[in-house]
């Protein structure tokens, strides 16, 4: 496993981050996966040397956040030795303000997050989206406060336009150093704006759904048949994917998997990690098999050829992800 800085940071993270969105039984998700089943994954995660892991308070009805604290402490023998990020901006509690990027809700989000991680602090604070209802300078202001608190290490963003991320950035005393994005071989848009602007301004990339939230693992079929309990759960992918044209990439990166002898996920995810600015693709995974093919696309590397083959059945996409 390969390390690199986050962004002009001098934290060092894995090459791959785990996403424990998976993690935490809820009956939101019916895939999710209980802290006796998580525990092989995330033991093979770190021996695998993956230090970086990635949740949010929304995730499960915070039951992603309670085992990640609960089998990570069994994992590393001190707090040092991983990154924890976690995220806020969606509903938690009740009433008018149990969402959003106040600096109420803030301020009550961070400590609900560390409570149920049992840490007393996280490394990365995200905000979970833009909140187009309140004042970026009030959202900035209460980040900066939870850093200055000792309660977040760094700041992070999620997906959301280019001159909202330029803005925010203008607005913070403590800036962003990573952007959490929608970007994988099927949905490229970041390329436009966001990736060169996080490029230009020292930004680690962390993409969401580097699979396309299993596209190009072979979980849908070109003719609609979806094969595994998330697909056939996952609205939202419905809303964010156009099949008839996806599947043409999908196909190539079939191909090329097959003439590597690897797997396509690995092909895609090392595609991901060849693109430029890119710190560490954040990895689903509810199987061993998964995670293994995480770890061996880290080490996979594409010849100029295969990279250009891989992109040329793109075309562009609607934006999708944050609006």
């Amino acid at each position: 496993m390969d390390y690199v800085n986050l962004g002009r940071t001098g934290l060092r993270v894995s090459r791959v981050c785990l996403g424990m969105m998976s993690y935490g039984k809820h009956e939101s998700r019916p895939w999710t996966l209980d802290e006796e089943g998580a525990e092989p994954i995330l033991r093979r995660a770190a021996e695998g040397g993956i230090t970086f892991y990635d949740t949010a308070d929304v995730y499960n009805g915070g039951e992603s956040e309670v085992l990640t604290g609960r089998l990570l402490p069994k994992l590393f023998g001190m707090r040092e030795e991983y990154v924890v990020a976690t995220k806020v901006n969606g509903r938690t509690m009740p009433g008018e303000n149990g969402q959003g990027l106040s600096r109420k809700h803030i301020m009550a989000s961070i400590d609900a997050s560390l409570q149920r991680l049992g840490m007393d602090y996280v490394d990365l604070y995200q905000i979970h989206r833009f909140d187009q209802h309140t004042p970026v300078e009030e959202t900035m202001d209460a980040l900066h406060d939870v850093v200055k608190a000792g309660k977040a290490r760094y700041l992070g963003a999620s997906s959301m336009w280019a001159w909202q991320f330029a803005k925010a950035q203008a607005a913070a005393s403590t800036a962003f150093v990573s952007m959490q994005n929608h970007y994988n071989l099927i949905y490229r848009e970041e390329e436009r704006e966001m990736i060169p602007q996080c490029v230009d301004q020292g930004v680690g990339v962390i993409p969401w759904s580097p699979l396309a939230r299993g596209l190009l693992t072979g979980n849908r079929t070109r003719a609609g048949e979806k094969l595994t309990t998330r697909a056939q759960t996952d609205a939202f992918a419905e809303m964010i994917y156009t099949p008839e044209v996806d599947f043409d990439v999908v196909e190539r990166a079939d191909e090329v998997a097959s003439e590597r002898g690897v797997s396509t996920a690995q092909v895609a995810l090392a595609w991901l990690l060849h693109r430029p600015g890119v710190t560490a693709p954040i990895v689903g995974a509810t199987k061993l098999e998964h995670l293994e093919d995480a770890l061996a696309a880290e080490q996979l590397s594409l010849s100029d050829a295969e990279i250009e083959r891989l992109e040329e059945r793109y075309v562009p996409h609607a934006v999708a992800g944050h609006q």
